[in-house]
Protein backbone atom coordinates (compact mmCIF):
# COMPACT_ATOMS: atom_id res chain seq x y z
CA UNK A 1 0.00 0.00 0.00
CA UNK A 2 2.72 2.40 0.84
CA UNK A 3 4.57 1.46 -2.72
CA UNK A 4 1.35 2.63 -4.19
CA UNK A 5 0.54 5.56 -2.48
CA UNK A 6 4.60 6.68 -2.92
CA UNK A 7 3.98 5.84 -6.93
CA UNK A 8 0.91 7.99 -6.73
CA UNK A 9 2.45 10.65 -5.40
CA UNK A 10 5.75 10.45 -7.88
CA UNK A 11 3.17 10.36 -10.97
CA UNK A 12 0.51 13.13 -9.66
CA UNK A 13 0.85 15.83 -12.15
CA UNK A 14 1.23 12.94 -14.59
CA UNK A 15 -1.93 11.18 -13.33
CA UNK A 16 -4.14 14.88 -13.38
CA UNK A 17 -3.00 15.58 -16.69
CA UNK A 18 -4.17 11.98 -18.17
CA UNK A 19 -8.12 12.73 -16.36
CA UNK A 20 -8.17 16.24 -17.26
CA UNK A 21 -7.04 14.86 -21.29
CA UNK A 22 -9.55 12.29 -20.93
CA UNK A 23 -12.05 14.62 -19.72
CA UNK A 24 -11.46 16.67 -22.88
CA UNK A 25 -11.53 13.94 -25.37
CA UNK A 26 -15.09 12.71 -23.60
CA UNK A 27 -16.12 16.53 -23.84
CA UNK A 28 -14.99 16.50 -27.56
CA UNK A 29 -16.80 13.23 -28.53
CA UNK A 30 -20.05 14.77 -27.27
CA UNK A 31 -19.85 17.65 -28.92
CA UNK A 32 -19.35 16.24 -32.31
CA UNK A 33 -15.30 16.85 -32.48
CA UNK A 34 -13.87 14.63 -34.64
CA UNK A 35 -11.48 12.92 -32.77
CA UNK A 36 -9.17 11.48 -35.44
CA UNK A 37 -8.64 15.02 -36.67
CA UNK A 38 -7.88 15.99 -32.91
CA UNK A 39 -5.31 12.88 -32.82
CA UNK A 40 -3.68 13.94 -36.18
CA UNK A 41 -2.73 17.37 -34.95
CA UNK A 42 -1.73 15.89 -31.83
CA UNK A 43 0.98 13.53 -33.43
CA UNK A 44 2.22 16.24 -35.63
CA UNK A 45 2.49 18.43 -32.65
CA UNK A 46 4.72 15.81 -30.91
CA UNK A 47 6.90 15.25 -33.87
CA UNK A 48 7.22 19.18 -34.31
CA UNK A 49 7.81 20.28 -31.07
CA UNK A 50 9.42 17.24 -29.69
CA UNK A 51 13.23 18.23 -31.00
CA UNK A 52 12.40 21.32 -28.46
CA UNK A 53 12.24 19.40 -25.70
CA UNK A 54 14.55 17.02 -26.50
CA UNK A 55 17.09 20.22 -26.29
CA UNK A 56 16.89 20.28 -22.64
CA UNK A 57 17.85 17.10 -21.69
CA UNK A 58 22.04 17.32 -21.26
CA UNK A 59 21.67 20.55 -19.35
CA UNK A 60 19.26 18.94 -17.09
CA UNK A 61 21.37 15.86 -17.00
CA UNK A 62 24.64 18.16 -15.87
CA UNK A 63 22.71 19.53 -13.23
CA UNK A 64 22.17 22.90 -14.40
CA UNK A 65 18.39 22.75 -14.46
CA UNK A 66 15.65 23.46 -17.24
CA UNK A 67 17.25 25.33 -19.66
CA UNK A 68 15.18 28.59 -20.04
CA UNK A 69 17.88 30.14 -22.00
CA UNK A 70 16.51 28.14 -25.19
CA UNK A 71 15.86 31.12 -26.84
CA UNK A 72 19.60 31.44 -27.49
CA UNK A 73 19.95 27.94 -29.44
CA UNK A 74 16.12 29.08 -31.43
CA UNK A 75 17.94 32.23 -32.74
CA UNK A 76 21.10 30.27 -33.93
CA UNK A 77 18.17 27.78 -35.90
CA UNK A 78 16.68 31.16 -37.09
CA UNK A 79 20.00 32.82 -38.39
CA UNK A 80 20.68 29.27 -40.15
CA UNK A 81 16.96 28.98 -41.98
CA UNK A 82 17.54 32.83 -42.83
CA UNK A 83 20.66 31.96 -44.91
CA UNK A 84 19.46 28.97 -46.37
CA UNK A 85 16.41 31.29 -47.96
CA UNK A 86 18.57 34.06 -48.30
CA UNK A 87 20.41 31.94 -51.00
CA UNK A 88 17.13 30.73 -52.11
CA UNK A 89 17.72 27.00 -51.14
CA UNK A 90 14.80 24.93 -51.70
CA UNK A 91 13.59 21.23 -50.41
CA UNK A 92 15.45 18.78 -48.86
CA UNK A 93 18.62 20.71 -49.63
CA UNK A 94 17.05 24.16 -48.36
CA UNK A 95 15.86 22.38 -44.95
CA UNK A 96 19.63 20.63 -44.61
CA UNK A 97 21.37 23.53 -45.24
CA UNK A 98 19.66 25.22 -42.68
CA UNK A 99 20.23 22.73 -40.25
CA UNK A 100 23.79 23.01 -41.33
CA UNK A 101 24.08 26.48 -41.38
CA UNK A 102 22.74 26.58 -37.54
CA UNK A 103 24.93 24.28 -35.75
CA UNK A 104 27.98 25.62 -36.02
CA UNK A 105 26.29 29.05 -34.92
CA UNK A 106 24.70 27.19 -32.32
CA UNK A 107 28.03 25.85 -30.90
CA UNK A 108 29.68 29.54 -30.42
CA UNK A 109 26.40 30.85 -29.04
CA UNK A 110 26.32 27.63 -26.52
CA UNK A 111 29.84 27.79 -25.72
CA UNK A 112 29.22 31.55 -24.64
CA UNK A 113 26.02 30.46 -22.68
CA UNK A 114 27.83 27.91 -20.87
CA UNK A 115 30.77 30.63 -19.65
CA UNK A 116 28.14 32.83 -18.71
CA UNK A 117 26.17 29.66 -16.72
CA UNK A 118 29.65 28.52 -15.08
CA UNK A 119 30.17 32.09 -13.06
CA UNK A 120 26.53 31.33 -12.31
CA UNK A 121 26.33 27.86 -10.81
CA UNK A 122 24.01 27.55 -8.49
CA UNK A 123 21.22 30.16 -10.22
CA UNK A 124 21.45 28.55 -13.50
CA UNK A 125 17.56 28.43 -13.93
CA UNK A 126 16.88 32.69 -13.21
CA UNK A 127 19.45 33.63 -15.18
CA UNK A 128 18.80 31.18 -18.05
CA UNK A 129 15.49 33.08 -18.28
CA UNK A 130 17.09 36.78 -18.17
CA UNK A 131 19.81 35.85 -20.64
CA UNK A 132 17.30 33.83 -23.25
CA UNK A 133 15.32 37.00 -22.52
CA UNK A 134 17.72 39.71 -23.39
CA UNK A 135 19.72 37.81 -26.05
CA UNK A 136 16.07 37.76 -27.79
CA UNK A 137 16.45 41.68 -28.13
CA UNK A 138 19.91 41.77 -28.78
CA UNK A 139 18.84 39.67 -32.14
CA UNK A 140 16.04 41.63 -32.70
CA UNK A 141 18.23 44.68 -33.36
CA UNK A 142 20.33 42.20 -36.16
CA UNK A 143 17.38 41.16 -37.66
CA UNK A 144 16.86 44.97 -38.64
CA UNK A 145 20.30 45.84 -39.49
CA UNK A 146 21.12 42.65 -41.29
CA UNK A 147 22.46 42.83 -44.57
CA UNK A 148 20.32 40.02 -46.68
CA UNK A 149 19.01 40.75 -50.16
CA UNK A 150 16.28 38.21 -50.77
CA UNK A 151 13.20 40.69 -51.41
CA UNK A 152 11.06 37.65 -49.88
CA UNK A 153 12.76 38.09 -46.80
CA UNK A 154 12.80 41.73 -46.30
CA UNK A 155 10.12 44.62 -45.44
CA UNK A 156 8.73 46.08 -48.93
CA UNK A 157 8.74 49.57 -48.37
CA UNK A 158 12.53 50.93 -47.79
CA UNK A 159 14.07 47.30 -48.57
CA UNK A 160 15.98 47.13 -45.19
CA UNK A 161 15.97 44.93 -42.33
CA UNK A 162 14.02 41.85 -42.17
CA UNK A 163 9.90 40.95 -42.10
CA UNK A 164 8.52 39.16 -38.81
CA UNK A 165 6.99 36.62 -40.70
CA UNK A 166 8.72 34.93 -43.35
CA UNK A 167 7.22 32.27 -45.60
CA UNK A 168 8.60 28.98 -46.41
CA UNK A 169 5.99 27.82 -48.83
CA UNK A 170 8.78 28.55 -51.97
CA UNK A 171 11.78 27.39 -49.67
CA UNK A 172 10.97 23.67 -47.50
CA UNK A 173 8.25 24.39 -45.81
CA UNK A 174 6.10 20.93 -44.66
CA UNK A 175 8.95 18.80 -46.48
CA UNK A 176 9.37 16.29 -43.52
CA UNK A 177 5.18 16.35 -42.82
CA UNK A 178 5.23 15.23 -46.11
CA UNK A 179 7.96 12.76 -46.22
CA UNK A 180 6.39 9.38 -46.61
CA UNK A 181 2.97 10.31 -45.64
CA UNK A 182 0.34 7.28 -44.95
CA UNK A 183 -3.48 8.05 -45.00
CA UNK A 184 -5.13 5.45 -43.31
CA UNK A 185 -9.25 6.55 -43.68
CA UNK A 186 -8.87 9.39 -41.60
CA UNK A 187 -5.45 9.03 -39.89
CA UNK A 188 -2.35 10.62 -41.16
CA UNK A 189 0.91 9.76 -40.33
CA UNK A 190 4.44 11.22 -41.53
CA UNK A 191 6.23 8.29 -41.71
CA UNK A 192 9.80 10.45 -42.38
CA UNK A 193 8.67 12.68 -39.96
CA UNK A 194 8.28 9.68 -37.55
CA UNK A 195 11.59 8.20 -38.24
CA UNK A 196 13.63 11.93 -37.94
CA UNK A 197 12.01 12.80 -34.70
CA UNK A 198 13.06 8.88 -33.70
CA UNK A 199 16.56 9.16 -34.70
CA UNK A 200 17.38 12.15 -32.94
CA UNK A 201 15.61 10.24 -30.01
CA UNK A 202 18.08 7.88 -30.29
CA UNK A 203 21.01 9.93 -30.84
CA UNK A 204 20.95 11.41 -27.53
CA UNK A 205 19.78 7.77 -26.11
CA UNK A 206 22.75 6.41 -27.15
CA UNK A 207 25.61 9.22 -26.42
CA UNK A 208 24.27 9.45 -22.82
CA UNK A 209 25.48 5.75 -22.79
CA UNK A 210 28.73 6.99 -23.72
CA UNK A 211 31.78 8.20 -21.71
CA UNK A 212 31.17 11.80 -22.19
CA UNK A 213 27.31 10.96 -21.48
CA UNK A 214 27.45 9.47 -18.60
CA UNK A 215 30.60 11.79 -17.26
CA UNK A 216 28.00 14.83 -17.74
CA UNK A 217 25.55 12.76 -16.03
CA UNK A 218 27.46 12.08 -12.94
CA UNK A 219 28.29 15.66 -12.63
CA UNK A 220 24.76 16.44 -12.45
CA UNK A 221 24.09 13.77 -9.70
CA UNK A 222 27.55 14.67 -7.68
CA UNK A 223 29.93 17.49 -8.41
CA UNK A 224 32.17 16.01 -6.07
CA UNK A 225 32.40 12.65 -6.80
CA UNK A 226 32.69 13.69 -10.43
CA UNK A 227 35.59 16.21 -9.70
CA UNK A 228 37.47 12.77 -6.79
CA UNK A 229 36.45 10.48 -10.18
CA UNK A 230 38.59 13.05 -12.30
CA UNK A 231 35.64 14.37 -14.50
CA UNK A 232 36.50 18.18 -15.60
CA UNK A 233 33.26 19.68 -14.04
CA UNK A 234 32.76 23.41 -15.77
CA UNK A 235 33.81 21.67 -19.26
CA UNK A 236 31.26 19.09 -18.81
CA UNK A 237 28.74 21.52 -17.73
CA UNK A 238 29.80 23.73 -20.99
CA UNK A 239 29.32 20.62 -23.22
CA UNK A 240 26.10 20.36 -22.05
CA UNK A 241 24.98 23.38 -22.93
CA UNK A 242 26.48 23.93 -26.31
CA UNK A 243 24.68 20.12 -26.85
CA UNK A 244 21.25 22.37 -25.45
CA UNK A 245 21.90 24.78 -27.62
CA UNK A 246 22.93 22.76 -30.97
CA UNK A 247 19.78 20.48 -30.24
CA UNK A 248 17.51 23.49 -29.74
CA UNK A 249 18.38 25.32 -33.27
CA UNK A 250 17.98 21.99 -34.67
CA UNK A 251 14.67 21.75 -33.14
CA UNK A 252 13.44 25.22 -34.58
CA UNK A 253 14.22 24.15 -38.10
CA UNK A 254 11.94 20.84 -37.35
CA UNK A 255 9.72 23.32 -35.84
CA UNK A 256 9.35 26.26 -38.73
CA UNK A 257 9.24 23.70 -41.50
CA UNK A 258 6.21 22.00 -39.71
CA UNK A 259 4.72 25.64 -39.14
CA UNK A 260 5.54 27.05 -42.77
CA UNK A 261 6.89 29.96 -41.31
CA UNK A 262 10.06 31.31 -39.69
CA UNK A 263 9.12 33.79 -37.14
CA UNK A 264 11.28 36.48 -35.97
CA UNK A 265 11.89 39.54 -33.28
CA UNK A 266 10.24 38.37 -30.25
CA UNK A 267 8.56 35.63 -31.30
CA UNK A 268 11.09 33.31 -29.25
CA UNK A 269 10.65 34.83 -26.25
CA UNK A 270 8.22 32.62 -24.64
CA UNK A 271 9.51 29.52 -25.98
CA UNK A 272 10.88 28.29 -23.87
CA UNK A 273 8.07 27.85 -21.40
CA UNK A 274 5.83 25.26 -23.26
CA UNK A 275 9.06 22.61 -24.00
CA UNK A 276 10.03 23.09 -19.61
CA UNK A 277 6.26 21.99 -19.03
CA UNK A 278 6.32 19.41 -21.56
CA UNK A 279 9.19 17.65 -20.02
CA UNK A 280 7.89 18.22 -16.10
CA UNK A 281 4.75 16.47 -17.21
CA UNK A 282 6.84 13.76 -18.76
CA UNK A 283 8.31 12.80 -15.29
CA UNK A 284 11.35 14.85 -15.53
CA UNK A 285 12.52 15.72 -12.12
CA UNK A 286 13.98 19.09 -12.95
CA UNK A 287 17.11 17.66 -12.02
CA UNK A 288 17.51 15.06 -14.42
CA UNK A 289 15.45 13.80 -17.32
CA UNK A 290 15.02 10.69 -20.07
CA UNK A 291 14.33 10.37 -23.61
CA UNK A 292 10.83 8.86 -22.42
CA UNK A 293 10.34 12.06 -20.10
CA UNK A 294 10.08 13.79 -23.75
CA UNK A 295 8.13 11.33 -25.65
CA UNK A 296 4.78 10.97 -22.82
CA UNK A 297 5.44 14.79 -21.57
CA UNK A 298 5.17 16.22 -25.46
CA UNK A 299 2.18 14.46 -25.98
CA UNK A 300 0.21 14.85 -23.36
CA UNK A 301 1.09 18.32 -23.50
CA UNK A 302 0.13 18.98 -27.19
CA UNK A 303 -2.67 16.85 -26.98
CA UNK A 304 -3.94 18.85 -24.18
CA UNK A 305 -3.09 21.91 -26.26
CA UNK A 306 -4.72 20.60 -29.29
CA UNK A 307 -7.96 19.90 -27.71
CA UNK A 308 -8.18 22.29 -25.48
CA UNK A 309 -8.94 25.05 -28.42
CA UNK A 310 -11.96 23.52 -30.05
CA UNK A 311 -13.47 22.48 -27.11
CA UNK A 312 -13.65 25.70 -24.96
CA UNK A 313 -14.41 27.60 -28.22
CA UNK A 314 -17.07 25.57 -28.81
CA UNK A 315 -18.82 25.13 -25.03
CA UNK A 316 -17.51 28.84 -23.80
CA UNK A 317 -16.46 31.75 -25.91
CA UNK A 318 -13.60 31.98 -28.84
CA UNK A 319 -10.17 33.43 -26.75
CA UNK A 320 -10.54 31.73 -23.94
CA UNK A 321 -8.82 28.77 -25.04
CA UNK A 322 -5.69 30.34 -25.08
CA UNK A 323 -6.43 31.66 -21.85
CA UNK A 324 -6.39 28.02 -20.29
CA UNK A 325 -3.26 27.03 -22.51
CA UNK A 326 -1.62 29.71 -20.80
CA UNK A 327 -2.53 28.62 -17.13
CA UNK A 328 -1.59 25.03 -17.98
CA UNK A 329 1.49 25.51 -19.12
CA UNK A 330 2.40 28.20 -16.02
CA UNK A 331 1.01 26.23 -13.81
CA UNK A 332 2.88 23.09 -14.42
CA UNK A 333 5.70 25.32 -14.04
CA UNK A 334 4.95 26.40 -10.60
CA UNK A 335 4.27 23.02 -9.77
CA UNK A 336 7.59 21.93 -10.59
CA UNK A 337 8.88 24.81 -8.66
CA UNK A 338 7.45 22.75 -6.05
CA UNK A 339 7.99 19.26 -6.78
CA UNK A 340 11.19 18.63 -5.46
CA UNK A 341 10.00 19.65 -1.82
CA UNK A 342 6.80 17.79 -2.51
CA UNK A 343 8.78 14.40 -3.71
CA UNK A 344 11.24 14.63 -0.74
CA UNK A 345 7.97 15.36 1.85
CA UNK A 346 6.46 11.55 -0.08
CA UNK A 347 9.62 10.34 0.44
CA UNK A 348 10.14 11.11 3.98
CA UNK A 349 6.67 10.40 4.80
CA UNK A 350 6.30 6.44 3.06
CA UNK A 351 10.07 5.71 3.30
CA UNK A 352 10.33 6.38 6.73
Amino acid sequence: MKKFKLLVGQNLLQLIILLFLSFLMVTAFMIDIPLMGLLNDSLNRLFMNGVLVLSLIPMLNSGAGINYGLPIGISAGLLGMCLSVNLKLTGYIGFLAAVTFSLPISIVFGYSYGMVLNKLKGKEEIAGVFIGFSFVFIMSLFWSIAPFNNPQMLWPIGGHGLRPTIGLNNYFAKILNNLWLINIGQFKISIGFLITFLILCLMVYLFFKTKIGLAISVTGENETFARLAGINVSAMRILSTVLSTALGAVGICVYAQSYGFIELYEAPLMMAFPAASAILIGGSTGRKASVRNVIIGTFLFQSVYVITGPVANTMLAPGVSEILRTVITNGIILYALLYEGGKTSIEQKYYY
